[in-house]
């Protein structure tokens, strides 16, 4: 009988894989993902699943970015739209939009909204400038991407206070 892998047991697995094959000096190690329309770069390390938005439960007197609450395999999520976060609209709502669960190693049970992901990208290559202390870049068919820093992120004072 085959053994049977939970989701959790088969995204370690998939990141073990990736992270054993960026040992050979194969690694593509960041997400690509669409908020507010632009282009942003994950780092893998940082996210522990990728999921459609499952339902909320909306929690009362939060800022407007903060959308709610969601429970994923028995653990809850705080979930903010990065879009309305960074005041630039809100996530398009499209069955297209993702939320990014925060790695585990981070200690922070936090999931990002975002409008779309764009898949695993590899940007070790593409040229590179850093505007404002954020780091940006240009990928071969000229396309702009933004790094998002998640450990930058989690230690923001605005982002961890979610009441209004």
């Amino acid at each position: 009988m085959s053994k049977r892998l939970n989701l959790r047991e088969f995204q370690q697995d998939l990141i073990d894989r990736m992270q054993a094959k960026g040992r050979a000096g194969d690694q593509i190690s960041t997400l690509g993902v669409q908020i507010a329309e632009q282009n942003w770069l994950v780092d893998m390390l940082d996210v522990s699943g990728v999921l459609p938005l499952p339902p909320l439960s909306v929690a009362p007197l939060t800022k407007p970015w903060f959308l709610g609450v969601i429970n994923v395999r028995g653990m809850l999520y705080g979930v903010s739209d990065l879009a309305a976060y960074q005041q630039k609209g809100k996530a398009s709502g499209a069955a297209a939009n993702r939320v990014l669960l925060v790695a585990e190693r981070h200690a922070f049970n936090a999931a990002l909204l975002v409008d779309r992901v764009l898949g695993l990208r590899n940007a070790r290559l593409w040229a590179q400038s850093e505007v404002d202390g954020q780091v940006q870049y240009h990928d071969e068919q000229g396309n702009f991407w933004h790094k998002l820093d998640i450990v930058g992120l989690l230690g923001r004072p605005d982002f961890l206070q979610i009441s209004a």
